[in-house]
């Protein structure tokens, strides 16, 4: 009962703005992308602007990672909602909020975030991706903190390491043995 009060109080509501720009920002250095653009590179395969020159820069081709954008997941909204409201998911929303949040408003991140899932899947008929994710943020600039984005990537580069080392790990070979 109280998913479907969400669901008609979020279609009866005026449209928020979704996000206009994604702001990447590191100290005094701050560089805007236009959410324009990566619709464009979702749709058609081409970017443009500051988009491409960082494409060009970290040698990513431009139809993977459209590809990466158009890639939707299913998920169940209610149990995302449900999911969002715990402890855990607070929990999720604020590590991730010091990472994305919108820009001038960093204590508005968790709500943020919360609010682009659950409308990206609403929007999304059961689905979210990327682009919907972009178009259901409810701010127009969207702030993400490149040197807290790089700390998660090198933390999740070291446990992805270490998981390969250990698959990889000569005890396989020991275990293989033992079983003949």
């Amino acid at each position: 009962m109280a998913a479907l009060l969400a669901v008609g109080l979020l279609c009866s509501t005026p449209a928020a703005p979704a996000a206009e720009n994604i702001v990447l920002v590191s100290g005094a250095f701050r560089r805007s992308i236009p959410v324009a653009d990566m619709e464009l590179l979702a749709s058609k395969g081409e970017a443009r602007g500051l988009l491409a020159d960082l494409l060009k820069l970290s040698k990513q081709k431009p139809a993977a990672v459209a590809k990466l954008l158009n890639q939707s997941i299913p998920l169940p909204l209610v149990l995302v909602s449900r999911l969002l409201n715990t402890r855990i998911g607070e929990a999720l929303l604020d590590r991730l909020a010091n990472i994305v949040y919108p820009l001038k408003t960093p204590g508005a991140g968790v709500p943020a975030l919360r609010a682009a899932m659950v409308l990206g899947i609403a929007n999304g008929d059961g689905n979210l991706s990327p682009v919907a994710f972009l178009k259901a943020y409810p701010n127009s600039d969207m702030e993400v903190n490149l040197p807290a984005l790089l700390a998660l990537l090198e933390k999740a580069n070291s446990i992805s390491d270490l998981v390969r080392f250990f698959s990889e790990s000569p005890l396989d070979g020991l275990q293989s043995n033992e079983k003949q």
